[in-house]
């Protein structure tokens, strides 16, 4: 059980701590632009207090993204995230994280899962 204070919520996602690992989960019909990605960035940094973590991101409910949204992650998203597991379930996604992480280059350790099991195994080695 995740109590109330443990729990970050805005317009475009969710994010807990359980176990040293973020969990982090965008919102279904969510569409990642410049501002949603300022938005969710500045949130979990402020969520996090100044503590860095490695982060399970469940990008499922995501539908789309623009390219400074994309930049705008690939930069400043990685800010206080040790490494990041993403979660994906459908192929069009795959392909798009795929895309993300080869053009953007994110500058901490990221791998894309479709189980969460898996994601967290890899992301157990960063704690």
């Amino acid at each position: 059980m995740i109590a109330a204070h443990d729990l970050y919520e805005n317009n475009y996602a969710r994010f807990w701590i359980i176990d040293g690992i973020l969990y982090f989960k965008y919102k279904p019909n969510t569409t990642i632009n410049i501002k949603v990605a300022q938005s969710v960035v500045t949130d979990r940094i402020y969520f996090q207090n100044e503590k860095s973590y490695p982060i399970l991101c469940d990008v499922r409910g995501v539908v789309g993204t623009e390219k400074a949204g994309r930049d705008y992650l690939a930069q400043s998203g990685s800010v206080l995230a040790q490494a990041v597991g993403l979660i994906v379930h459908e192929k069009v996604l795959l392909t798009i994280s795929n895309f993300y992480l080869q053009i953007s280059k994110p500058s901490v350790p990221t791998q894309i899962f479709t189980k969460e099991e898996d994601a967290l195994i890899y992301l157990n080695g960063f704690i």
